[in-house]
């Protein structure tokens, strides 16, 4: 992999665009290409009626020469000596999310670039609608970053779910850890992968009261575990890097996230019909909202966009 076409999402109610700034910092470093994408919308457009065709265009047109301007400004005033190509382009488009995907799609990006928002008072990340549609329906990986460096030297952590035997949850894992080992790599940063395991069900204990839950937990780790050491032999990752606990993805991820102070965390968002235990849906969302840095999301490999069905 090598992200050639990098596309970052602009957002004008944000006084630093970090999507960019982040952009351009990979694309200096994979000698790629960066695309500068602001959709607009305005919806008092929808409310002049009265207007002829012509005067319609004409504010539209209006609207689009202003955000482009500022946006060409914007660029040469903070990126003049980037040693990379950056190129603007503005979209008029009343669902930002689908006019992202359909720029993506036709225009073959390698990667998406969308910063998110900071709640003043929890100091927390927000997500925003645009940011899970994206995440969910985007073909490509999706980078949501905070307002932060990436130093040298730094974590990466992927998020995997070893220990079942499907094809395709084991090739999902394999995508996750060969993205997060690009980055680390990118980033002169240790690699660590991390897998969560569910303990006793509770209505075994209850319904078998001979049962041994403490014994059930300790093989459930130790088949976890042995999937791990499999899995990042498979890599090249030691086994000093891999953790494996007990406990629900959402709590256990965040916390080698914050454990480890990491850059970025790697994980899986799609997964197909029928792969138990897999990291999809509400899981991984759960999971995403909990993170306080940057998340790249991973779709499957087969995954269709559904705005192209």
């Amino acid at each position: 992999m090598n992200y050639q076409k990098i596309l970052a999402v602009i957002e004008p109610e944000l006084e630093q665009q970090k999507s960019l700034s982040r952009a351009v910092d990979i694309a200096a470093i994979t000698k790629g290409t960066v695309t500068a994408l602001l959709t607009i919308y305005d919806f008092s457009y929808e409310m002049t009626s009265m207007l002829s065709t012509d005067e319609r265009e004409n504010i539209r047109n209006a609207v689009i020469n202003e955000r482009t301007d500022w946006l060409v400004k914007l660029v040469d005033e903070h990126y003049k000596d980037a040693a990379i190509t950056i190129d603007v382009k503005i979209i008029w488009h009343n669902r930002p999310y689908e006019s992202i995907i359909y720029e993506v799609i036709e225009q073959s990006y390698d990667l998406i670039v969308k910063g998110t928002q900071q709640h003043d008072t929890f100091q927390s990340v927000i997500f925003t609608p645009t940011d899970w549609h994206i995440m969910r329906k985007a073909p490509v990986p999706v980078l949501l970053v905070k307002d932060h460096d990436w130093p040298q030297n730094g974590h990466v952590l992927a998020a995997v779910n070893v220990g079942v035997d499907v094809i395709e949850h084991q090739s999902l894992n394999n995508e996750i850890t060969r993205q997060a080992k690009y980055f680390a790599n990118l980033l002169d940063a240790n690699l660590h992968l991390v897998n969560s395991f569910s303990g006793t069900p509770a209505n075994i204990v209850i319904e078998i009261p001979e049962f041994n839950p403490s014994h059930y937990d300790d093989m459930a780790k130790n088949h976890h575990q042995e999937y791990m050491r499999e899995h990042a032999s498979t890599h090249n990752i030691e086994e000093a890097f891999c953790h494996v606990e007990q406990g629900l993805p959402e709590d256990i991820i965040p916390k080698y996230a914050k454990q480890l102070d990491a850059e970025l965390v790697v994980l899986g968002t799609v997964g197909r019909v029928g792969i138990s235990a897999a990291l999809i849906g509400n899981t991984a969302e759960h999971v995403i909202d909990k993170l306080n840095c940057d998340v790249l999301a991973i779709k499957p490999e087969g995954f269709q966009c559904p705005l192209t069905k």
